[in-house]
């Protein structure tokens, strides 16, 4: 996990990308996996996460930006040189 902040000089974001209004309270997640999932998956994935962190913290559901990064399993690598999911 990887959790950078800014200072509001070196955020920079759409503030109505899509026609969504979002604010300074902006939070970006950017989750890198395997791609092994179903799209039916990956939507439930983004729901939770906005219900989750609308819930606590108290985000707006607006200002929770999601990138999903996949990746073939032989892109991994987790020590000792090997692609251990590599087969």
């Amino acid at each position: 996990m990887l959790i950078t902040e800014h200072d509001a000089g070196n955020f920079v974001y759409d503030s109505q990308y899509l026609n969504i209004q979002r604010t300074d309270d902006l939070v970006m997640i950017q989750i890198t996996v395997s791609n092994t999932r179903t799209l039916e998956q990956k939507k439930a994935l983004y729901q939770r996460m906005v219900d989750e962190l609308h819930e606590s913290p108290g985000l707006r559901r607006e200002d929770v930006l999601t990138n999903l990064v996949e990746v073939q399993k032989e892109n991994w690598l987790f020590g000792n040189g090997i692609a251990q999911y590599a087969v």
